[in-house]
């Protein structure tokens, strides 16, 4: 069995205020709990970027098809700009947006590069007008294109000190911090790579903002026909920019493309008297293993209604009153889990699966059984269980799940008063 990561420490953890005292301490879940300061509004700084790509201090993390760079599974590897700079150049930001949009080509290809923060514990940082810390960028040095050498380049230098791209599907045994930024650094990789053309006009778009935005330019300084829409083309570039159709982002205040942030609900559902959780089971996942309820928020849905609709959907249980407990960002793709504490209305508790053919199987389980399955039944999907289970015993997502963190606030008493919850 893997070692499971410590959880993230929540934000002024030690503070005592009237929101503290009245809700109890704030949770903060794995991939939640990044070191560094975004400094958002420094994106559009190219002066500020030029002086950060290429400060000793600054850190790249390295993905390749959203692999990333490490040490071992349990440590992200953090290279240099000299590392980099055969496959971004001298300096990625010496032109300004406004320059980048009217030189715009879309045969060119231009390696992703993500302005992710500032780790403001540094000494040594960048000091930039009142803001201090060594920056952070995000790199795709995925081999692709008219940059594939120099990206193969790159990736054979660093193979050769023996770093290597983390494979699989999850990653979920990274330190608590080093997790939060590979979260975001892979969050924004993948958007930008989702999303190479624009929705409207189906044109090809251009990442700005430090990659953060991507827009559609107005010109291009390729020959685009039909063809270059699907992603090719034979001609050859023309010396001035060719215009392009009218596009509707070009024009009102939604003329960027931003990325996306899905919203899920996943809940704790407890009985009517508190003395049992719900709990159900897909019919992929390995014998005696369950996990809380989800689902997707629905447009104009409110997350109150989105826990009773998913949870009567898949387990037909009528939900009466919601609470949120807790949010996890979740990087596969990018999900923003929200967690919630539910309880079933009494007359509204029993199962039946005949809606939604999601789940194999619903239960209830016992606030005594969830807890023996959370000290020695936890673990990630397919991995063998703490030492002490009991074969045939509840399984339970491991803690880096907020499934695990909203079943551990019910069987300590979220909800407070006599009962076990």
């Amino acid at each position: 069995m893997s070692v499971q990561p410590e959880l993230p420490e929540a934000r002024h953890a030690a503070l005592d205020s009237m929101l503290s005292r009245s809700f109890g301490r704030e949770v903060a879940n794995y991939f939640s709990g990044s070191p560094l300061n975004r400094v958002s509004f420094l994106r559009t700084d190219y002066t500020f970027l030029s002086a950060a790509v290429t400060h000793p201090t600054t850190s790249f993390l390295l993905f390749k098809n959203l692999a990333p760079l490490v040490h071992d599974p349990t440590r992200l590897a953090r290279v240099s700009y000299t590392d980099v700079k055969p496959l971004i150049g001298a300096n990625p930001y010496a032109k300004s947006e406004e320059q980048l949009i009217a030189e715009y080509d879309s045969t060119r290809i231009i390696p992703q590069l993500v302005f992710l923060g500032l780790d403001e514990k540094h000494a040594q940082g960048l000091e930039w007008n009142i803001y201090q810390g060594a920056p952070y960028f995000a790199l795709d040095v995925t081999p692709k294109g008219s940059v594939e050498n120099e990206a193969n380049g790159v990736i054979a230098e660093l193979q050769q000190r023996g770093l290597t791209f983390l494979e699989g599907r999850m990653h979920l045994s990274l330190p608590a911090q080093d997790a939060a930024i590979y979260a975001h650094s892979r969050c924004l990789l993948d958007w930008n790579a989702r999303n190479p053309y624009c929705a409207q006009c189906g044109q090809p778009t251009l990442s700005i903002n430090a990659g953060t935005k991507r827009t559609c330019p107005p010109a291009d300084l390729a020959s685009l026909p039909t063809s270059a829409i699907q992603g090719s083309t034979t001609e050859a570039a023309p010396s001035s920019a060719v215009a392009r159709p009218p596009c509707a982002t070009r024009n009102g205040i939604s003329n960027l493309s931003f990325p996306r942030t899905d919203p899920t609900v996943i809940m704790a559902v407890v009985s009517s008297p508190g003395t049992h959780v719900l709990l159900g089971r897909q019919k992929r996942w390995p014998p005696h293993w369950y996990s809380t309820l989800a689902g997707f928020l629905e447009p104009a849905e409110s997350v109150e209604e989105a826990v009773r609709r998913e949870v009567w959907e898949e387990a037909g249980v009528k939900i009466g009153r919601v609470v949120v407990h807790s949010t996890q960002p979740w990087p596969y793709p990018a999900n923003l889990m929200i967690g919630a504490i539910a309880q079933a209305a009494p007359d509204g508790e029993e199962i039946s699966l005949k809606h939604d053919p999601e789940l194999e199987d619903a239960k209830w389980a016992s606030v005594d059984e969830v807890a023996e399955a959370l000290r020695v039944g936890t673990s990630g999907l397919g991995e063998a269980a703490p030492e002490g289970y009991q074969e045939g015993g509840l399984r339970l997502p491991p803690r880096t799940a907020i499934a695990n963190q909203l079943l551990t606030a019910v069987v300590g008493g979220f909800l407070g008063g006599g009962s076990k919850i």
